[in-house]
């Protein structure tokens, strides 16, 4: 897999230094099917104001739906996805696709309800408000996205899955 991982970093042009890649976060959610279920995360930084990260998907794995709900009087989280390699799949509230690209993994499909697929190729962004559900998945050859957004707090984050553990990795 590390080879994998190297190989979408050199495509995508992104370069991280070998302590930052021994140290990606490898999240399976706790649904043990990393290749379909899963992310791989280096974050660069994350203060209580900003937030910067490389979000790296294998081809065809799926990060699930989820939401950033307001914290206290605090908005949520407001992302703004970057392709940098690959096609990506993102799913926002709003009108159905009618003939989407992706389809949800078959482990816990039943699990995803926003069907608003905006496809991002190299180059192209999106902007996700607070408290919005996504949920978002690689094409055929994996992608790169970076992501820009304010404070990140995954313990804040709302699965749609209750089955989902978001501090669940791999070893």
């Amino acid at each position: 897999m590390k080879q994998h991982i190297n190989q979408l970093l050199s495509e995508s042009g992104i370069v991280l230094t070998p302590a930052e890649i021994d140290n990606l976060e490898c999240a399976d959610f706790g649904l043990k099917d990393f290749v379909s279920i899963g992310l791989i995360v280096h974050t660069y930084i994350n203060t209580s104001r900003y937030c910067a990260k490389e979000l790296i998907l294998l081809p065809h794995q799926t990060c699930p739906e989820h939401r950033h709900p307001n914290r206290g009087a605090e908005p949520g989280k407001q992302e703004t996805f970057r392709c940098r390699y690959g096609l990506v799949s993102l799913f926002v509230e709003g009108n159905p696709t009618l003939h989407c690209k992706i389809t949800p993994p078959r482990n816990g499909e039943e699990y995803y309800s926003v069907f608003n697929e905006i496809v991002l190729k190299p180059g192209e962004q999106y902007t996700i408000m607070p408290n919005i559900k996504h949920w978002f998945q690689a094409h055929e050859n994996g992608a790169v996205v970076s992501e820009f957004s304010s404070h990140s707090d995954d313990a804040s984050d709302i699965f749609t899955d209750p089955r989902i553990n978001r501090f669940s990795f791999l070893r």
